[in-house]
C-alpha cells in the first residue's frame, strides 16, 4: 500500500508534484533532491511557456501589421524595429534549445552539476540561470581560455 509520502515523492520525481508557490530551495535540504528538481522544472516550463507566448504575439502582430508605410522614413523604422524583434526571437529559439537541454538533465539527474568538475552549481546560480551548466569557477576558467585562444 503506497503512503502519501511515497505518492509526494513520485508526483515529485515525476515533476508533477504541487510545489507551494512560496518554496524556494535552501542550502538544508539535500542538493536536487526531489523538491529541487520539481522546482526547477516549474520554472523551466514557466520560462519556456513565456519564451513561446510572446512568440505568438510576435508572429500574430507580423501577420496584422503591414510594412507598406507610404513615408520611406516610416517604413525604414519599422524595418528596423521588426529586424530587431526577429533577431530577439532568434536569441530565444536558441534559448528554449537551452531549457530543453536543462530539462533533459532534470529527467537524467545530471541537473545542477558542473559538467566541467561534476561539482554542484550553486543554488544562488541556478536561481539566477537555470540553464547553467558550469560553476562560476569553472565558467570563468572556461572564458579566460576562449580569450586567450580568440588572442592568438
Amino acid at each position: 500500500m503506497a503512503t502519501a509520502v511515497d505518492t509526494l515523492g513520485e508526483e515529485m520525481a515525476s515533476g508533477s508534484a504541487s510545489l507551494p508557490d512560496d518554496y524556494r530551495p535552501s542550502a538544508d535540504e539535500a542538493f536536487m533532491g526531489a523538491r529541487q528538481q520539481a522546482y526547477f522544472r516549474r520554472k523551466l516550463l514557466q520560462w519556456k511557456d513565456s519564451i513561446l507566448e510572446e512568440a505568438k504575439g510576435t508572429l500574430a502582430q507580423l501577420q496584422t501589421d503591414s510594412l507598406r508605410e507610404p513615408d520611406i522614413t516610416d517604413r525604414a523604422s519599422s524595418e528596423t524595429d521588426w529586424s530587431i524583434e526577429l533577431r530577439t526571437r532568434d536569441r530565444q529559439r536558441k534559448l528554449i534549445s537551452k531549457i530543453d537541454a536543462a530539462l533533459r538533465r532534470i529527467e537524467e539527474g545530471e541537473y545542477g552539476y558542473c559538467e566541467v568538475t561534476g561539482e554542484p552549481i550553486s543554488l544562488a546560480r541556478l536561481e539566477a540561470r537555470p540553464i547553467a551548466t558550469m560553476t562560476v569557477e569553472a565558467q570563468e576558467r572556461h572564458e579566460r581560455n576562449e580569450k586567450i585562444s580568440r588572442d592568438d
